[in-house]
C-alpha cells in the first residue's frame, strides 16, 4: 500500500510511473480524501482543546459556587460534537484505505515497458536445451504411459485442473520437495516453518491478494468465520510479522516452506490447462525475506540464485527474464521470471517468479523495522517461487526422457529416492 503523502508529493511522476503498468491514477481523489481527513483531525484536535477549557472552567465554577449549567452544557455540546468529527475522520479515513489498497505498486524504472510476456528482456540462459533422437513427449503423455500421472482419476475427484500421483510419481514429487527445503535451508539460510493454510481476509490484504484478486481466490465459510485457502505460502510467511517491529539487527529474515497453493486461476481457462503446468491445487516451496528497506534489490538477487540453485540442481536447462511493467504482479515494483525448457512445447515456459515489493507489503501488513536515527519506517519484502513442485516435475520428465520411455533423474534426487531410473512402466530402477 502506498502512502498518501508521498503519492500527492510526488504527483505526476507518480502518475506517470503507474500508467506504465496499466494503472490510471486518480491523484485528485487521493488529494481530496487526504485534505478530508487532514481537516477532520483538526476539528477534532480543536474541539478536544476547547473540551479541555470547558473542563476546566466548570471545576473553577464548581470551586468558587458559581452556576455552572451553561457550562456543562457546552461540554456536552462539545462531546457530542467530538463524537461527530472523530466519526467523520473515521469514514474519510475507511474511504481513503479502501482507495490505497487498490493502487498497485510503482514499477521500478529497470522495469522494461510494455504490457505481456512479450516485453520481457531476457537476462541469461543457463544450460542447453537438450536434443533428442526421437519425438519427446510432453510430461503428460509420458507420466500417464508410465503409470505414475493420473488425471482422469482427479478429475473424477475434483473436477479439472487437479492431478494423482502414484508409486513412483508421488516419490519423486515428495523428493522434490525435500530437496528444495534442504538446498533453502542447509545451503541458502533460510528457516523451515509449518504454516496455516487457511488464513483471514486481513492476511491476504496485508499481502495484497484482497481486494485485487477476490475472484482467484477459494474462500470458506463456516457459521460467521470467513477463511481463505492459501494461493501461496507467502502469505502466511510475510505476515508472520504483520503489526510488528523488527529490530535492525534481525534482519534480513529468510523463512521458507512447502505448502499447498489454491487458486481459481479465473479467466486463464484454455490456457496452460494442460497437465501440471496451471493447476487449482499444487505445492510449492516457497522464499520469503524481510529486509531493510534499502536492501531489498541485492535480496531479489541472492533469492534469484537460490531458485537458480535448484534448477541447477536438477540438470534442469532455463533462462532468467526481467517482466515489463504492465505484466509485473499487482504488489511487486520489479520481477524476474525463470523460465525452465519445456521440450515437447521448444521453448522456455516461467517455473519461479521473484519479485522486490519495496515498502508495499511491509504499510499494508504493518511489518515495520526502525531506520538509522531509530524512527519506525515499514520494512521491505521480497518473495519467490523456490520451486513450484508440478512444474519442476513436469520439466524434469520432459528434459531427461530417453528413447525407451523411461526417464533418467538427475543424480542429486538420488539420495532422497535409492534409484535414479523411472522405467517405461513406472518402475523404480538403479541407472
Amino acid at each position: 500500500m502506498h502512502d498518501a503523502r508521498a503519492l500527492i508529493d510526488m504527483g505526476d511522476e507518480a502518475v506517470r510511473r503507474l500508467a506504465r503498468r496499466g494503472y490510471t491514477l486518480d491523484l485528485s481523489s487521493v488529494e481530496s480524501l487526504q485534505s478530508r481527513r487532514n481537516q477532520s483531525i483538526r476539528i477534532a484536535d480543536e474541539l478536544r482543546a476547547e473540551s479541555k477549557t470547558v473542563a476546566a472552567e466548570v471545576q473553577k465554577a464548581a470551586r468558587t459556587g458559581g452556576d455552572t449549567s451553561a457550562l456543562k452544557d457546552q461540554a456536552r455540546k462539545l462531546k457530542e460534537q467530538i463524537r461527530e468529527a472523530e466519526a467523520e475522520q473515521e469514514r474519510v479515513q475507511e474511504e481513503l484505505t479502501r482507495l490505497l489498497l487498490t493502487i498497485p505498486n510503482l514499477p521500478a524504472d529497470e522495469a522494461p515497458d510494455g504490457d505481456s510476456e512479450d516485453f520481457a528482456v531476457e537476462q541469461r540462459r543457463v544450460g542447453t536445451p537438450p536434443t533428442f533422437s526421437f519425438e519427446p513427449k510432453d510430461h503428460v503423455d509420458l507420466g500417464e504411459a508410465m503409470g505414475i500421472l493420473d488425471f482422469g482419476r482427479a478429475t473424477k475427484l475434483s473436477g479439472p485442473r487437479f492431478s494423482v500421483l502414484r508409486g513412483t510419481g508421488a516419490a519423486l514429487e515428495r523428493a522434490l520437495v525435500t530437496l528444495f527445503l534442504d538446498l533453502h535451508t542447509r545451503r541458502h539460510g533460510y528457516t523451515e516453518h509449518s504454516v496455516p493454510f487457511l488464513v483471514t481476509r486481513k492476511t491476504m490484504t496485508g499481502t495484497g491478494q484482497l481486494p485485487k484478486f477476490e475472484e482467484d481466490l477459494f474462500a470458506t465459510g463456516v457459521a460467521d468465520r470467513e477463511l481463505f485457502l492459501i494461493p501461496t505460502a507467502e502469505v502466511p510467511l510475510t505476515n508472520l510479522y504483520a503489526d510488528e517491529i523488527i529490530p535492525p539487527t534481525e534482519l534480513p529474515i529468510a523463512l521458507t516452506a512447502q505448502t499447498p497453493c489454491f487458486r481459481s486461476e479465473a479467466g486463464s481457462y484454455g490456457r496452460d490447462t494442460r497437465g501440471l503446468i496451471r493447476q487449482h491445487q499444487f505445492s510449492k516451496v516457497e522464499m520469503v525475506r524481510i529486509c531493510a528497506p534499502d536492501d531489498s534489490r541485492a535480496e531479489m538477487e541472492k533469492m534469484t540464485g537460490h531458485a537458480e540453485a535448484c534448477l541447477k540442481e536438477l540438470d534442469l536447462a532455463y533462462r532468467v527474464v526481467t517482466l515489463a511493467a504492465g505484466d509485473t504482479g499487482f504488489s511487486a515494483q520489479l520481477t524476474y521470471d525463470i523460465e525452465v525448457w519445456l521440450p515437447s512445447q521448444n521453448t522456455y515456459r516461467e517455473i519461479s517468479s521473484v519479485s522486490d515489493f519495496g515498502t508495499f507489503q511491509g504499510r499494508r501488513a504493518g511489518i515495520r523495522t526502525r531506520d538509522e536515527h531509530g524512527k519506525s519506517t515499514p520494512a521491505a519484502t521480497v518473495n519467490g517461487s523456490g520451486l513450484p513442485v508440478g512444474r519442476t516435475l513436469a520439466a524434469v520428465l520432459e528434459q531427461h526422457q530417453q528413447p525407451d520411455g523411461s526417464v533418467l533423474l538427475p543424480q542429486s534426487l538420488v539420495p532422497y529416492l535409492g534409484f535414479r531410473r523411472i522405467t517405461a512402466d513406472g518402475k523404480p530402477s538403479e541407472a
